[in-house]
């Protein structure tokens, strides 16, 4: 995320989002009643020109200001719309007051316009840090089938499967080490396709990501400086799900934030299976902690952020020495906090 321009007296704030994640970000950085207003270009006819339907009209490019009502935010495509009413843009090219939606695209400008509060400046100053970072990958390697984790700062964004065309151990194939060698190389080109990568963590319960491993040292040697090996109980999904939730991630990289929070999740979950009185969860039981200053560590759900009586809980956790952690709902420890209404909290004392 880049930030092009700034005027605080108007509380207005131009971004620029670069990738999936920064769309992830928006979509929790901007709120319902906000202003947003971006560049749109539409096609103004002109009837008597005497041109051929085609080729009449001219483009003209403007800015469309709407004022917020709904946001959704679609991973698997990508998407990242804001629906509301129009508020400003050329009258002549846009009727004011009606219903429009800005579908927001990677590397497109998008001016925010309102009061902002400690959590949504502290959102904008993640994704900009983010942008810096390269992303981790987990490889889950079989015999035959390898899934690709990328951990994204909204959650995994899964890759795959990629087969190889390599017969069972009781078979006998005459071009078995070339086959072996030609999934390996489809695995790393696959892995290439995206970039830059901070650190690969290739996962499996068998032999097979040791052969992987071996093949990158000797056809690629840069990418095997920056691979680790870790035994897991099953391939794919599973294992990947496995692997983030032993610490290995979080471990491995200080910067994995799904790997983070997975973790903080899992010990309010085990606090919570031993009858811990250290825990408590729930908005009503929350607040009543918080009230006593009780509260050693809060943890929210993303989207539980953006109410207002929320934010007043995470200012008193604060105000009172207290940490705030903010939990993806994209990756299964935030469907598990959502379970549990959304907002727990680690204590100081029993309450």
């Amino acid at each position: 995320m880049q930030i092009k321009n700034q005027d605080k007296k108007i509380g207005l704030i131009e971004v620029i989002p670069e990738n999936l994640d920064d769309l992830w970000h928006l979509s929790h950085i901007v709120e319902i009643g906000d202003y947003i207003s971006t560049l749109t270009t539409r096609r103004i006819q002109d009837n008597n020109s005497g041109k051929t339907r085609a080729d009449r009209g001219v483009k003209k490019t403007f800015y469309l200001g709407v004022r917020v009502e709904k946001i959704a935010f679609h991973k698997y495509t990508g998407i990242l719309r804001f629906t509301g009413i129009i508020e400003s843009g050329p009258e002549d090219l846009v009727p004011l007051g009606s219903h429009h939606t800005i579908n927001m695209q990677i590397n497109n400008s998008l001016r925010i316009q309102k009061t902002w509060n400690k959590w949504t400046l502290d959102r904008l100053t993640q994704a900009i840090e983010a942008s810096k970072r390269n992303e981790d990958i987990i490889i889950a390697i079989e015999d035959n089938n390898t899934e690709l984790g990328l951990i994204k700062q909204y959650g995994i964004e899964y890759v795959g499967p990629i087969i190889g065309d390599i017969s069972g151990k009781r078979n006998i194939q005459k071009d078995r080490k070339e086959k072996i060698n030609q999934y390996y190389e489809d695995i790393t080109q696959s892995i290439l396709q995206h970039g830059t990568f901070n650190k690969l963590i290739i996962i499996g319960p068998g032999f097979t990501k040791n052969g992987y491993y071996n093949y990158l040292e000797d056809k690629y040697p840069e990418m095997a400086k920056k691979a680790t090996l870790e035994n897991t109980g099953s391939g794919g999904h599973a294992g990947i799900q496995e692997v983030l939730k032993n610490g290995l991630v979080e471990n491995l990289s200080k910067d994995a934030k799904i790997a983070k929070e997975i973790a903080t999740v899992n010990k309010l979950l085990e606090e919570i299976g031993k009858s811990s009185n250290l825990v408590t969860y729930g908005f009503k039981q929350v607040s009543n902690a918080t009230n006593m200053a009780a509260v050693e560590k809060l943890i929210v759900v993303d989207q539980e952020v953006r109410q207002q009586k929320t934010q007043q809980i995470m200012n008193n956790v604060e105000n009172m020495g207290g940490t705030v952690e903010i939990i993806s709902s994209q990756h299964d420890g935030g469907k598990q906090l959502e379970a549990l209404g959304s907002i727990a909290a680690f204590l100081r004392y029993p309450i």
